[in-house]
């Protein structure tokens, strides 16, 4: 291989040109996501960096991985002192770390008493690394729920989830997504699960059978187009799940962690699941980290010595990255900063959408923010505000996804409205 220098600031990594990369790319990597023409050489605060210099506003922040800015000073510094320190590297499980240690108890008391209706006997929290495998822990622990508790045969457990859903993409949670794509060719697919319309809570009733043993939900869901349910769904959801004895898990990678302008999506029902599933943003964008979090008397019911297990789930590094990205979160109020940006933003797109004959709905929470068009066509409106400095992209192909870090400040908030109205009114 040939050695690399840096010539300048913006090299990053190396000083190969883009169209290397694309090639590198496409001479030794799976096709599997479509990219738009931009290499990017320096992450920094809300703003992406090419070779040559030019500046992009991130307004994806990675769906939600980014949310306290990239390369946040204080989780860097953290995981710099770690790798320094000779403290970060992956060690056996048959050892205990104090990095683990300390950030379980983070995680656990981050989150609200979890299944309050089993008692107060605080949280426990089973690391593993993408989002998708901590959907899986969840996807565990409703099933073995069921098996133990309710005394379903063993096989015969079902889990209801919804329409639009996305959870990722591992055979078991394709198994229940609408989209085909994500599911053709990969059979044979996994049972056991129950898919009703997304925001029906009658529809839920129904689907309700003596096998049921879960609820897993999207407090809004991202992928399936930026939708919020109806009032009171997520309060639907609690009583049926306390009716008949299921869990309640709710999905919160992506909406989780201070994104719609609570610390948890949930929180705007006021209510308090039996689960909840967070990852990206949870160790600030630098390094893989997921949880389930749920009640001591849960977690004690299902995990027991060699029934699950994960080399680099809940190693050193991530958790020294997941405790200072919890700090940040905390010191730093971001929901309260989503909250007030997400308002103020909304407003202002909302105005534009009000002159714009390509708008059909302006929906969202917080940093949350989807701008739907009438003809279905978003991509080719994100591809313009590209080449105008913007980095954004389609949600189900009708709906411009509007989510940048949440520490976006004024001025650059300035320059999203200004790029939005050259498309949208020109």
């Amino acid at each position: 291989m040939t050695a690399m220098r840096k010539i300048n600031y913006f090299s990053g990594f190396s000083n190969e040109k883009d169209q290397t990369i694309f090639n590198l790319e496409k001479d030794y990597g799976a096709h599997h996501y479509e990219r738009i023409d931009l290499v990017v050489r320096h992450a920094k605060g809300c703003w992406l960096t090419d070779e040559k210099g030019h500046k992009y506003l991130d307004c994806l922040a990675a769906y939600s991985a980014a949310n306290p800015g990239h390369h946040h000073p204080t989780i860097v510094n953290a995981v710099m002192d770690a790798l320094i320190g000779n403290y970060a590297s992956v060690l056996s499980n048959v050892v205990f770390t104090d990095p683990l240690g300390i950030f379980l108890s983070e995680a656990a008391g981050f989150a609200p008493q979890m299944a309050p209706r089993f008692g107060n006997q605080g949280n426990k929290v089973l690391p593993k690394n993408g989002g998708v495998e901590s959907v899986e822990t969840a996807i565990k622990t409703m099933r073995y729920y069921g098996f133990k508790k309710k005394k379903i045969e063993d096989g015969k457990q079902q889990i209801i989830v919804f329409d639009g859903n996305f959870h990722g993409r591992t055979i078991s949670v394709i198994s229940f997504s609408s989209s085909k794509k994500y599911k053709e060719g990969f059979g044979p697919l996994t049972p056991g699960f129950v898919s009703v319309e997304f925001g029906n809570i009658e529809a839920v009733k129904k689907a309700i059978t003596p096998n049921t043993c879960g609820i897993l939900v999207e407090p809004f869901q991202g992928e399936g187009g930026m939708r919020i349910p109806p009032k009171g769904f997520l309060k639907g959801l609690r009583e049926l799940a306390d009716e008949n004895d299921l869990l309640l898990v709710c999905d919160e990678i992506q909406v989780g962690m201070g994104r719609t302008g609570k610390k948890f999506c949930f929180e705007h029902e006021g209510i308090v699941p039996d689960g909840v599933i967070l990852g990206k943003a949870l160790s600030g964008g630098l390094v893989p980290l997921s949880v389930f979090i749920t009640s001591a008397f849960i977690m004690d019911m299902v995990f027991s010595k060699g029934s699950d297990g994960s080399t680099f789930g809940g190693y050193p590094l991530a958790c020294v990255a997941g405790t200072a990205a919890l700090k940040v979160f905390e010191e730093e109020k971001l929901a309260e900063q989503s909250a007030k940006k997400g308002k103020i933003l909304k407003q202002r797109i909302e105005a534009i959408a009000k002159r714009s004959t390509h708008v059909k709905e302006v929906r969202g929470k917080g940093l949350f923010i989807g701008i739907e068009v009438k003809d279905g066509n978003a991509m080719e409106f994100c591809r313009k505000l590209f080449k105008l400095g913007l980095i954004v992209n389609d949600s189900h192909g009708h709906t411009i996804r509007i989510s940048p870090p949440l520490v976006i400040n004024e001025e650059e908030m300035d320059f999203l409205m200004e790029q939005l109205e050259k498309v949208l009114v020109g």
